[in-house]
């Protein structure tokens, strides 16, 4: 792990990364009226009191909570905190500081982003998906009619504190979750960081873990600063997710929900797959992706039935546009291109390659 915090900035985010990040972030809670905190029951008992003991200098007015999980990332959800700022008569020079995963600050970014036309907000990642993807970048948003991200609108954050003594308190299937978007990374953009993990399982790359953390945020970082809005560059981020955020919805809708890392898991699979049969791409050796998303996670469980209703799901993603999905595609490892066209037909086949290569 890093001895110290490394600080890394976007446009004018500043992103603090690393051991005792949270115990300089100080800085970034002085001169407001009011400060609230938005949990869920999870942070609130593993995270808040972590929060409160390194900052204890720093004034909270009250702590909002929320149910946890994607399920809870709604339109009822984000009400329930205008509310509540209502009421503790948040002002518009007030502070929200997200303390949680991604959908802490998926939804803590939107309310504040709307509140009064926009309080400032600080994002403290708890989650490793959180900590290398959602809490960078400055998406905000909400799930609405049964689909993933189907409000929201870019805010920045005043700042983005990630810490690594946030990662002790997470389970093992949540901690695993991150290294989905870890190895995106890897896969689309950084071959140095695929030959850190080395072929390895996630639990063998412990002491690496917190070199591999900023090298993350620093690859989304290179990307967002140069496409904010994700109108070329930033749709790299993209890879896995066609799939994997129908598969997230469909699994939601389900009653069996599977976390947002296992489904791009599976989508980078899909993804990859296709990669290797596209004419003009030369992803050499796809066994190799697919051993190690398999060495690190489980297939998902579903049928053949199903695919018409993953199809449908992933009609509605916001990538599509003009009726066509449109996926992000390996050329190599550590190299992808963003914004291909690929027919239904392939996107199907891919999903039965998944299910029958199991």
């Amino acid at each position: 792990m890093q001895k110290k915090p490394v600080s890394l900035a976007l446009m004018s985010v500043p992103h603090i990364v690393g051991k005792n990040a949270l115990g300089q972030a100080a800085v970034y809670f002085s001169g407001y009226s009011r400060i609230f905190v938005l949990v869920d029951e999870n942070t609130e008992k593993l995270c808040l009191p972590v929060f409160l003991d390194i900052l204890s200098n720093v004034s909270i007015t009250a702590v909002i909570k929320i149910k946890s999980g994607e399920l809870h990332k709604n339109i009822q959800s984000a009400s329930f905190i205008w509310q509540q700022l209502t009421r503790l008569h948040a002002e518009r020079n007030a502070l929200l500081v997200n303390l949680g995963g991604g959908v802490i600050t998926d939804i803590g970014g939107f309310a504040a982003a709307t509140f009064k036309r926009g309080i400032d907000f600080v994002n403290i990642p708890t989650t490793l998906l959180g900590q290398v993807d959602a809490a960078i970048g400055s998406k905000t948003g909400i799930d609405f009619e049964g689909y993933k991200n189907q409000v929201g609108l870019f805010a920045d954050p005043k700042a983005v504190i990630i810490d690594p003594v946030f990662l002790d308190t997470l389970d093992r299937k949540q901690f695993r979750s991150g290294f989905a978007e870890m190895l995106k990374y890897a896969l689309i953009m950084d071959i140095a960081l695929w030959e850190m993990m080395d072929n390895r399982p996630f639990d063998a790359m412990a002491p690496d873990l917190g070199d591999m953390v900023s090298r993350c945020v620093a690859d989304k970082i290179s990307i967002v600063e140069k496409d904010r809005q994700e109108t070329g560059l930033r749709k790299l981020l993209n890879f896995g997710h066609t799939v994997g955020h129908a598969l997230e919805t469909f699994f939601l809708n389900s009653g069996t929900p599977v976390t947002h890392g296992e489904a791009v898991a599976a989508g980078m699979i899909c993804a990859t797959m296709i990669s290797s049969h596209r004419q003009g791409l030369d992803c050499n050796s796809p066994e190799i992706v697919f051993e190690m998303i398999d060495r690190n996670f489980a297939r998902l469980n579903f049928a053949e039935r199903d695919i018409p209703e993953i199809m449908k799901l992933m009609a509605q993603d916001k990538k599509a546009k003009a009726g066509e999905l449109r996926f992000t595609l390996l050329t190599k490892r550590g190299n992808a291109v963003p914004d291909v066209v690929v027919p239904e037909a392939k996107v199907r086949e891919s999903l039965l390659f998944y299910l029958r290569n199991q």
